[in-house]
């Protein structure tokens, strides 16, 4: 590890001297003619070489390498034309206003565009927005940021990855995720392993003119995350470092938080239960209830935490808690007393983070280096992320011909997971039991004077199953976790290693020929532990589980670029190449009981119920490519690209697919009728057409990949040494093939009014063909489903981006941003068995609509006389003939008359931001929207009745307006414990999945650098930054950014992050 250690700090030294020896150095200030203000951020480079550096807020510049044989600076910014001067040791350089200079460098596969040449559809979130959000994972930063792009993510679990849709979802069964690409190598490991103080930007590919060289891969579009690398120039030492405080962004529904209150609502159910299902009078269905109350069964809650004067009821006969009650209760034994589970699970905690760079080059070589540190420690103890990182980026120009480069990545993570977060209706879920809990339920065992007790110094936890105490809930009895999320241990730890490199050779001006390798090594290990002390796990004596799963992948890929120009007009740029992947996943997993150590969760620690497994994936794909693109006096411009894909995911006969992609754009504001009109500065129209490929199917649960879908599969098992014959579980299809997807973009970008407002303007369509499908067969047969390519798919929709900037001047910059998209789905075709239409559940998929609607029973209202729920179903005439609808109280009558919902998706989803920058202080704000569609809100549901015959459940407020003999207006149904129906699938629990976030706010200040420069320091600012500080939804608790369909708060909310920090440079 020294050897290591000292090899890397060795090559941080030798760049760091190749900086230092230097020959001249040269100093100025870089102005705008048309204000004379000075120009920040311009780019002032020696010609020739790569020596070079940026002007200061003042517009200053200093190189100190410059070689002593240089002549000339070439001194550029956006906006305004290039000017190359003769070097002098002082200098003053007025740059001009040029409407013909380009914008920002778009990456693109295999190489880079200039936006003003491009031909497809991009977007670019740069470092400064980047580096704004405090995310463990880089996906969630693209929220609200880049129009076509749409965050979902149900799972707020520090390091999570989030589901990002660019211009919606493609297919039904195969995978819809983007492909990722880092510094030019395709990208398959956690997204949290790198970390965002790296990235120097992401660029979103949304076109097939973008994405077609991708081939198989490009499909759903393309990420393009390009790291940060060392400039010409000093060496530049950075230091970051933030720390700040988490809580929940989305709290809890507005649940009755009243213990009395919610027995008294608890005694109404069981009195309606009496008089309207039992056949009681008001009496004896007062008496029911009394008696009822504190049982485990018939929609009593289970426990009794009132102590009561011996030979008085729970209840008056008014409904109300008898004035003599006192809340808390022993019997003789145990204490019982309600807690707030909510307040003692979830918790403010800390998340710190720190990053150090440098960074520093001469005209041959320049290298970044960086160190980061992160810890995130979530909302809910047993929950965590740490991630360690590293990373050093270099290139070296060898001689005039040979340039290399590589850039390596090391990264530690430790997620610390608390179990079944994702199960939304488990007893091990502390955000479904803490959330749907009645507020009258102990958290912890209290011996008999009301004292928390202990075992080996911690907490004893209330389980409710009768054996923590002498009560049992009717709520989730055998489980609390809070007390799970102590006693129990789950985490992955991850050991990532991404590294890339190349050669590149200039053999003859105008051509290059690359070979670049890129390395990914993932190895993960699993453990987790189930306590021998309490819960579930303890009647097993503890429980263990081991997995090791490791994923090695290897990308290499051998690229030819010739451009060449004819009479300086006709601009060629031809481009021809071969990518090829492999990858490898091995997996080894082992379970046992019975613990020798209760704290230890290795194998070799378990004693009974030994069982093992494991599993291998091989995936690969190999393809050539070619691309030529062509300007006319960078006037016309078009692009035409081919590539040839093989896919290990299917037979041999069927592997290949040709994929291609054909644009042009057209720069109007270069035509010379273009000349006299001032107020435009840039003016382009553009189009692109193509077809790609997508060979990601997946498995019936739509989670897990499936690497053999052509081959039948079989699952082993057996016991103590003897394996029984496999059991067929996938049916295998040999002739499947390819998934399509065919689309199209039209387009406008513009720059206007002296640059002030730039934006762009796209209409886009993409259709997917031989979709990938699990057909459903027969469960006879042994297994449930089989591939097959069937149908197709549509979403089309218009985009729009605008940036304006209001002021820009030396002291003050102004500018506000808006991004919506606007996007429609479409079922074209479903399998001819299926006549048009595929029921799924609560899911309906029908030809000619949207794949995102839900097939409910119809919710009617409550009967005014009763009480009970109403739901419409069929008016049959003597014959059985439907002649119209009608209201019923029989929801199972009205299953068979179910009706599909109007399309959920929302109408128009983006995000908006403004930054100011004054006299050194700096502000910004972005947020994203949502606006439009529906959703099921399912945890919502939960809380609106009890359920058959159960108690314990928390109730909304809203169930205050239930029906009763005086409240008969209502759309709230009777509280009935032995009504079935009440709460169950419809209509009813549709809401609006509109929302508004507010991302992040950031608040800087940077000091004037003639305080900082007398204590030898670049910059030094000083800033707070928040993220998701403010949600707002159709209803407290909704949050519908978990997907298009349905949300619960049975999940890992979002995470709200307050921080400071301070930034140095020197």
């Amino acid at each position: 590890m020294k050897r290591k250690l000292m090899l890397l700090m060795t090559c941080l030294m030798i760049g760091i001297g190749l900086v230092n020896a230097q020959v001249k150095k040269v100093t100025g200030t870089v102005t705008s003619e048309e204000d004379g203000l000075p120009v920040v951020g311009a780019s002032v480079l020696v010609k020739g070489t790569t020596v070079g550096t940026v002007t200061d807020i003042d517009g200053n510049f200093t190189i100190s390498n410059v070689p002593s044989s240089a002549g000339t600076l070439v001194v550029s910014f956006i906006g305004l034309e290039t000017q190359e001067v003769k070097i002098q040791p002082v200098m003053k350089v007025v740059l001009k206003s040029d409407a013909e200079v380009l914008d920002e460098v778009v990456v693109t596969a295999y190489g880079t565009a200039t936006k003003g040449t491009f031909t497809g559809s991009a977007s670019v979130m740069k470092a400064d927005k980047i580096e704004k959000r405090q995310v463990s994972n880089i996906t969630n930063a693209l929220a609200g940021a880049v129009a076509g792009v749409q965050i979902q993510s149900s799972n707020g679990q520090p390091g999570e990855d989030a589901k990002v849709r660019i211009r919606g979802v493609g297919s039904i069964n195969a995978g819809t995720e983007p492909l990722y690409v880092v510094d030019g190598m395709p990208f398959d490991g956690d997204l949290s392993s790198l970390n965002t103080q790296d990235i120097e930007s992401m660029t979103v590919l949304k076109d097939a003119a973008s994405t077609a060289l991708y081939g198989a891969r490009g499909a759903n579009g393309i990420i393009m995350i390009t790291t940060k690398k060392g400039a010409s120039g000093k060496a530049r030492v950075n230091f970051d470092a933030k720390w700040g405080a988490n809580s929940r962004a989305v709290t809890n529904y507005d649940v009755i938080d009243s213990p009395n209150q919610y027995m008294e609502l608890a005694y109404q159910s069981l009195k309606n239960a009496g008089l309207y299902n039992l056949g009681y009078d008001d009496a004896a269905a007062h008496a029911y209830a009394n008696s009822t109350i504190f049982k485990n069964a018939s929609g009593g809650v289970g426990y009794q935490v009132y102590t009561l004067p011996e030979g008085e009821g729970m209840f008056t006969t008014d409904g109300r808690v008898n004035p003599n009650a006192k809340l808390g209760y022993s019997d003789g034994t145990y204490y019982y007393t309600p807690d707030d589970w909510e307040k003692e699970m979830f918790k403010n905690k800390l998340r710190q983070e720190y990053n150090l760079s440098v960074s520093g080059g001469n005209e041959r070589a320049t290298f970044y280096f960086s160190l980061g540190y992160l810890d995130d420690q979530g909302v809910i103890d047993g929950s965590g992320f740490k991630r360690y990182s590293g990373r050093l980026n270099g290139d070296y120009k060898v001689n005039d011909w040979l340039k290399v480069g590589a850039n390596v990545a090391y990264n530690f993570t430790n997620s610390r997971y608390p179990g079944e977060q994702q199960n939304t209706a488990s007893s091990g879920n502390a955000f479904y039991i803490a959330n749907f809990a009645a507020p009258i339920y102990p958290l912890y065992v209290r011996d008999a004077n009301g004292n928390i007790m202990t075992n080996n110094g911690r907490k004893v936890y209330d389980y409710g199953d009768g054996q923590s105490t002498n009560q049992s809930r009717s709520f989730m009895s055998i489980s609390n976790p809070a007390g799970d999320l102590i006693y129990n241990k789950t985490e992955y730890l991850m050991d990532i290693i991404n590294a890339n490199w190349y050669a590149q050779i200039t053999p003859i001006k105008g051509l290059t020929l690359t070979a670049r390798y890129g390395l990914h090594i993932d190895n993960t290990r699993y453990n987790d532990l189930g306590n021998a002390y309490m819960g579930q796990t303890a009647s097993y004596g503890g429980t263990a589980t081991q997995e090791h799963m490791r994923t090695f992948g290897f990308d290499q890929q051998y690229v030819a670029n010739y451009n060449f120009s004819i009479d300086d007009v006709h601009h060629i740029d031809l481009t021809a190449g071969y990518d090829g992947y492999n990858m490898e996943k091995t997996d080894f997993y082992g379970y046992g009981t019975n613990l020798y150590n209760p704290e230890s969760y290795y194998l070799g620690n378990t004693i009974d119920n030994w069982q093992l497994g494991g599993v291998k994936n091989e995936y690969a794909t190999h393809g050539i490519f070619a691309r030529v693109n062509y300007s006319y006096n960078d006037k016309y411009i078009g692009n035409v690209s081919y590539r040839r894909d093989a896919s290990s995911r299917f037979a041999p006969d069927h592997r290949w697919g040709d994929f291609w992609a054909a644009s042009v754009a057209w720069r109007i504001s270069e035509e010379a009728f273009m000349e006299d009109v001032e107020w435009v500065n840039q003016l382009k129209l553009k189009a692109s057409f193509g077809q790609q490929g997508n060979d990601d199917i997946l498995m019936g649960d739509l989670t897990t990949k499936n690497y053999y879908p052509y081959i039948d599969q079989y699952r082993i098992s057996g016991a103590n040494g003897v394996y029984s014959d496999g059991v067929l579980y996938y049916k295998g299809n040999p002739d499947l093939t390819w998934e399509t997807s065919t689309s199209y973009n039209v387009g406008v970008d513009f720059s206007l009014f002296k640059n002030k407002l730039t934006g762009t303007l796209e209409y886009f369509g993409r259709k997917s063909s031989d979709m990938l499908y699990n057909l459903p067969t027969a469960g006879s047969l042994g297994y449930t489903s089989m591939p097959v390519n069937v149908g197709s798919m549509t979403n089309s929709g218009f985009e729009m981006d605008f940036t304006y900037n209001i002021i820009q001047n030396k002291n003050v910059t102004w500018d506000v941003n808006f991004n919506a998209t606007f996007i429609k789905n479409k079922i074209n075709e479903l399998h001819e068995n299926l006549n048009g239409r595929l029921i799924d559940g609560t899911r309906i998929y029908e030809e000619g609509e949207s794949m995102y609607r839900m097939y409910l029973v119809e919710y009617a209202g409550v009967d005014e006389t009763t009480g009970e729920a109403l739901y419409w179903t069929a008016d049959k005439d003597e014959k059985g003939n439907i002649i119209g609808r009608k209201k019923t109280t029989d929801y199972v009558d009205a299953q068979n008359y179910r009706i599909a919902t109007d399309d959920m998706m929302p109408t128009v989803y983006g995000g908006i931001g403004t930054s100011v920058t004054a006299y050194g202080f700096d502000a910004s704000i972005s947020l994203s929207y949502q606006l439009g569609g529906e959703i099921y809100d399912s945890g919502y549901a939960v809380t609106m009745h009890g359920g058959y015959q159960r108690g314990g459940t928390a109730w909304n407020k809203d169930i205050l307006n239930a029906w009763t003999p005086t409240n008969t207006r209502t759309d709230v149904p009777r509280l009935d414990a032995e009504d079935r129906y009440t709460n169950s699938t419809s209509t009813r629990f549709l809401t609006s999945s509109n929302y508004l976030n507010i991302n992040n706010i950031t608040v800087g200040y940077t000091l004037p650098k003639s305080w900082t420069q007398k204590m030898q320091i670049e910059k030094l600012r000083i800033y707070f930054t928040a993220d998701n500080l403010g949600f707002i939804s159709a209803r407290k608790g909704l949050d519908p950014r978990q997907s298009y369909t349905t949300a619960t708060t049975a999940l890992y909310t979002p995470i709200r992050t307050i921080s400071g920090g301070i930034n140095l440079t020197f």
